[in-house]
């Protein structure tokens, strides 16, 4: 895999294993109404508001053979992109394209990566988050310089590194196929 096609592919799963978090919390069943669970009894096309409606239309015409969690899921994301403000919504479009754009393989890493990452001791999920944006902080230019420095170890080396920050060990990635 070539240099500028890795750093394509870490360009696009830093934000989404972010927003894949996000996303992942609003719409667990732990934030449904204890009283009842849409995630049980589901959500009627008619209880959407006309937004709602308007948004999820490509889903009218099956909405009732949906499961009863995929209905909660959409109606709470309808719901919420309705309350974003119009500069938040271009950066969600931007990053559902780009998530669009990854491979099977990619969308699995970046959901596998999020469920190590939601395993760890709160302190440790703090410290992921500072690291993160101490790297988004950077300048192009510095870390150009980290990657370079951290692909120049040995894998040996990257494992006392991680040891000693104590950090968990990053999965595997995987290997695109070499068709584009």
């Amino acid at each position: 895999m070539s240099d500028k096609v890795r750093a394509r592919i870490n360009r696009c799963l830093r934000p989404f294993a972010a927003l894949l978090a996000v996303v992942l919390v609003a719409t667990s069943p732990a934030v449904a109404n204890a009283d009842e669970s849409p995630a049980v009894n589901g959500v009627a096309w008619e209880q959407l508001t006309g937004e709602q409606q308007k948004l999820l239309g490509r889903f009218e015409s099956g909405w009732s053979a949906l499961p009863a969690e995929r209905q909660s899921r959409l109606a709470a994301g309808s719901a919420r992109w309705g309350s974003m403000a119009p500069e938040n919504r271009a950066t969600a479009r931007q990053r559902f394209r780009r998530w669009q754009d990854l491979t099977p393989d990619q969308r699995r890493l970046v959901r596998e990566q999020f469920q190590q990452y939601q395993q760890l001791a709160p302190e440790e999920q703090a410290k992921v988050r500072k690291n993160f944006r101490r790297f988004r902080d950077m300048s192009p230019e510095q870390r150009q310089k980290l990657q370079q420095r951290w692909r120049q170890l040995t894998p040996q080396q990257r494992q006392r590194l991680l040891e000693q920050r104590r950090l968990p060990r990053p999965a595997a990635r995987p290997r695109p196929s070499s068709s584009p």
